[in-house]
């Protein structure tokens, strides 16, 4: 039965008739772009599925009673990842579309329309970003739940990731602005014995933080304190607004400290030293590049540190950062990224001799795909085509008129396609969407919540 035809309706009825469990699905005929460096792309593949894992990859599977999926004609991909995204935000997308500036998106969104959310505001907000991303080929999400005001208001973020299937990473952090309870960071060991306990779950959490106490205040910069919860919790440590001079500075601290390394993301990383870079480098510490946030924004340089972060040997994740401004999908992350160090290879050298020193579609993809999950402490579990790890994974029409004929697969993913060319997301094996369409989802309903939750906050901001 072919994903694309009018059967695809009794295929996903047949998976789920299935105990999620025991159901066998097998994707024939595919091209298989792995970002697996022992697999690479392998044209007219088979792809195993067996409960929430892939279990085989290759030519001519023999599968029993597995459901198969005639995928002839498409591109399987791992599914993207976000490293860094503030999703209670979504309900207040592209309200300030030419904001210029950190201050301003600041003063608008952190001390103004945060301040007066309420718990089902936050889940509103967050479900609709996760739902969202999992339209656009986002299997796994890091919220970065900066607006912690409550207990409730923690709750219903996880909540809200929990009730759309997606591979949600929960980056706790207290409120910037305006009256809050002041219980986190204490909070965090309830909400990991509540909602993390389990050992294989589709949920992870991580503690949030700022690089500095300039915006907000000491309370919530990282240092050894924040650092000494997270070892405690075992959890790993997300560090939004790393910028500039004073970033670098508390870069240095860290490293003395000893509190850099692989359980640690730098968000952004824009504008750092080169002695910075080094410690992030040397201590396997991890980054979240926002391409369109730094770009549009202009944070700093204005300019993602890909450059920087792969001199330093650092491969970084990428991130969608804040919808008030900013496109909602991974397509747009990775094309921009592209341009923008492509254009700055080729000026730097521009009228000498020398050779730009480009990055690649491969590049883009592994950063959105692979690194993206090794970047939220997810490598061994999403991120590839492998077997043995979960089926994180997108069908992509490779057939459909922008992106007829495929020549180069990568290249389709990267450059041609988008939102509307995913036939199917699978997460953890589980179909999330199918025949292009988000399942498990009453769009009428969720665009009256949607719409009365705007409502309510701008009414409600002073």
């Amino acid at each position: 039965m072919n994903i694309n035809d009018t059967t695809s309706a009794a295929v996903l009825q047949d998976l789920r008739r299935r105990p999620a469990d025991r159901r066998r699905i097998l994707f024939t005929g595919a091209t298989l772009v792995t970002m697996d460096a022992d697999l690479g792309v392998i044209d007219g593949g088979d792809l195993l599925v067996e409960g929430d894992t892939i279990t085989a990859i290759g030519h001519d599977l023999d599968v029993g009673d597995a459901v198969v999926v005639d995928a002839t004609g498409t591109i399987l991909t791992p599914g993207f990842v976000d490293t860094h995204r503030h999703a209670w935000e979504a309900q207040l997308r592209r309200i300030m579309p030419d904001v210029d500036d950190l201050g301003a998106y600041v003063m608008a969104t952190l001390a103004g329309y945060a301040t007066v959310y309420r718990p089902q505001d936050m889940y509103t907000g967050t479900r609709l970003a996760a739902l969202t991303a999992i339209d656009s080929g986002i299997t796994t999400m890091l919220d970065f739940s900066h607006n912690s005001r409550t207990r409730e208001h923690s709750d219903a973020a996880i909540e809200a990731l929990a009730d759309t299937g997606i591979r949600g990473v929960h980056a706790s952090m207290g409120p910037h602005f305006g009256d809050w309870d002041r219980q986190w960071p204490g909070d965090l060991t309830r909400l990991k014995d509540r909602y993390f306990s389990a050992g294989n779950q589709l949920l992870t959490l991580r503690l949030g933080a700022l690089a500095t106490d300039e915006i907000a205040g000491p309370t919530l910069a990282y240092g050894p304190e924040l650092a000494r919860v997270a070892a405690e919790l075992g959890i790993g440590v997300s560090v939004d607004a790393v910028f500039g001079t004073a970033s670098s500075d508390a870069v240095l601290r860290w490293a003395k400290d000893g509190i850099l390394g692989p359980d640690v993301t730098l968000i952004h990383s824009t504008g750092l030293t080169a002695e910075a870079w080094k410690a992030m480098g040397g201590s396997g510490t991890t980054v979240a590049l926002a391409p369109t946030s730094d770009a549009q924004i202009g944070l700093e340089t204005a300019i993602p540190a890909v450059d920087e972060a792969l001199s330093a040997g650092i491969r970084p994740g990428l991130s969608i950062d804040v919808e008030v401004a900013l496109s909602s999908d991974m397509f747009t992350q990775m094309r921009a990224l592209l341009a923008i160090q492509r254009m700055r290879a080729v000026n730097a050298v521009h009228g000498t001799e020398r050779q730009p020193s480009r990055i690649t579609t491969h590049d883009v993809l592994d950063f959105a795909t692979l690194q993206g999950a090794r970047t939220n402490g997810l490598a061994g579990v999403t991120g590839s085509l492998t077997v043995g790890k979960k089926a994180d994974l997108l069908v992509i029409r490779a057939e459909d008129l922008n992106n007829m004929p495929l020549n180069d697969p990568i290249g389709t993913v990267v450059l041609g396609s988008d939102a509307r060319n995913i036939s199917a997301v699978l997460i953890n094996g589980e179909p999330r969407k199918w025949d292009g369409h988000v399942l498990d989802v009453d769009l009428t309903t969720l665009r009256g919540e949607v719409h009365a939750s705007r409502e309510y906050v701008m009414n409600a901001t002073p």
